[in-house]
């Protein structure tokens, strides 16, 4: 089936909700460790804060994608979803290795 021809087009409005809420898992949990630590907030924690919730909504975009617009029905959904929760949070795992080893706090 060609997308363009889909009878509901996909647009940008429609991946913003799945795309925050992708985003506010990391950002809540990198938010908790922060402010529960006794240090003083330092500027290098600006960079993962900007790049893990990036890496968390673009991979919760794409579960929304998968799992309700490309395959919405059967086995394949189901394939899907299981398929998109690893992807989700690999790339949250991925991005937090990026973002640590920029600011040199990887070891």
């Amino acid at each position: 089936m060609n997308p363009s021809s889909s009878p509901h087009p996909l647009s940008i409005k429609e991946l913003l909700l799945p795309a925050a809420l992708g985003a506010s898992l990391p950002l809540a949990c990198l938010l908790f460790i922060i402010l529960t630590k006794e240090e003083i907030f330092e500027s290098w924690m600006y960079y993962p804060l900007t790049i893990i919730p990036l890496g968390g909504g673009i991979a919760g975009a794409f579960f929304y994608l998968m799992g309700f617009k490309w395959f919405p029905t059967g086995n394949r959904k189901l394939i899907a979803i299981i398929f998109s929760t690893i992807l989700y949070f690999v790339a949250i795992w991925i991005s937090a290795v990026m973002a640590f080893a920029v600011t040199g706090h990887w070891d």
